[in-house]
């Protein structure tokens, strides 16, 4: 047991202190007792920009509902599809033309990106996490297995997965500063860029200055979950942390932008609000962020709400696999030169069939717990492992992924950059 978890929440990594146990129930029965979500921590950046308010003014004016037929095929009989097509792609109306859509986001996709599927690895650092978030499996008040590895199970993390073929790893830890400082991030990123050619993170919002400091240490680029573009059901997910402020996190790829990051990746939980809304704003995020900063590489993930430890009450709205691929179809017509990412949540056949239509990457020996690659790339048992963040569908690794995409007649690439 660590002094975080004895110190801050529980009493023997089990049991809650009486101190976080009325704090828990203080700031989930009165909402009053709550920080306000759209006001910005003193220790919080804030970019001069009305990005926020035009975006979420296009999300408040969108009902799906208000396209009809004629307005997909108006859209799916154009070259160039704009807003307003994006939004009839995206609508109900749409559902019958799935299949015309995926034929012509295949097409789009191999213009841009030929058959090519970019393979990766995450690696979970630490999941130690000071937000309480009522969907995740590393918020604060959940009762699980902490961990955070140090500087030598890292590196010998890395060496593992390195030594499996995978040359581009995506690295996460839970949101606590504390636990996982700017320091200690930077040294994942300086060990990752002995063995990696492609260095991404996903980690808590930071500063622009931060993530400059994280760019010179070897990180590419910066992936963040915005979650749900939805204020209102935002602030209720959202209870307490750095995570509740929601300008903060939206502004999170800009700052990491201007920090230098070659690239920057976007994503809304789809099942947490209205998710054809958020799927618009995700892709709009990308759109108006594209114009302002046309030579950074964008990427855009679609995952769908999976369940957690100790908790069976998320209830997520309908997502079923034939909205995801209208979705992921509808972001390759609407930003063709954009990657697009499927995630591990989903099953194989599924990112089998989407890898061929509008996906250009794919995890694969995936795992969402902390320090277990070498149990799980070995099949040996290991109990020194912190507990996963959600549950995955596809455990494929590297080899049984590289040879089922060049059995689907798709090219796995695990690099194509070359540092000079």
């Amino acid at each position: 047991m660590t002094d975080y978890e004895k110190n801050e929440f529980f009493l023997d990594g089990k049991n809650l202190t009486p101190e976080a146990l009325a704090k828990k129930h203080r700031i989930e029965k009165d909402p009053s007792a709550r920080t306000d979500h759209m006001k910005y921590m003193p220790d919080m950046e804030v970019i001069q920009s009305d990005m926020l308010e035009k975006l979420l003014g296009e999300v408040e004016a969108y009902d799906p509902a208000a396209y009809t037929a004629a307005d997909v095929r108006r859209a799916l009989d154009k070259d160039d599809i704009g807003v307003e097509d994006f939004k009839a792609l995206l609508s109900p109306a749409a559902a019958p033309f799935l299949e015309e859509m995926a034929v012509k986001a295949r097409n789009e996709t191999g213009k841009h990106f030929g058959n090519t599927v970019y393979i990766f690895t995450p690696l979970y650092l630490a999941n130690y996490c000071e937000n309480y978030c009522v969907y995740c499996g590393f918020n604060c008040y959940n009762d699980i297995k902490r961990l955070q590895l140090n500087e030598q199970e890292m590196e010998h993390e890395m060496k593992v997965i390195a030594d499996s073929g995978i040359e581009e790893i995506l690295m996460l830890t839970g949101e606590s500063k504390k636990m996982s400082s700017l320091e200690y991030i930077g040294t994942a990123c300086k060990l990752a860029r002995k063995y990696f050619r492609n260095v991404g993170l996903e980690i808590y919002p930071a500063n622009v200055k931060d993530y400059k400091y994280l760019h010179e240490c070897g990180a590419d680029y910066v992936t963040v979950f915005q979650e749900t573009y939805d204020s209102r059901r935002y602030e209720e997910l959202h209870l307490m942390g750095h995570k509740r402020v929601f300008p903060y996190r939206f502004y999170a790829q800009e700052r990491a932008i201007l920090g230098g990051m070659r690239g920057v990746g976007f994503s809304a939980l789809l099942g947490l609000s209205d998710f054809r809304k958020d799927a618009f704003a995700s892709a709009m995020h990308v759109y108006l962020l594209q114009r302002k900063y046309p030579y950074v590489e964008y990427s855009l993930s679609c995952p769908r709400l999976r369940p957690i430890i100790n908790n069976d009450k998320i209830n997520p709205q309908d997502v079923h696999e034939k909205e995801l691929c209208q979705v992921l179809c509808a972001y390759r017509l609407f930003l063709p030169y954009v990657g697009i990412t499927v995630s591990s949540r989903e099953s194989k056949s599924f990112r089998d069939g989407i890898a061929k239509i509008a996906a250009t990457k794919i995890s694969a020996g995936v795992s969402t717990g902390i320090g277990d690659h070498e149990s799980k790339y070995s099949h040996t048992e290991d109990d020194n492992t912190g507990d996963e963040q959600f549950e995955i569908a596809d455990v494929r690794s590297l080899d049984q992924m590289y040879n089922d995409m060049s059995g689907e007649g798709l090219q796995p690439v695990l690099n194509d950059y070359l540092y000079l």
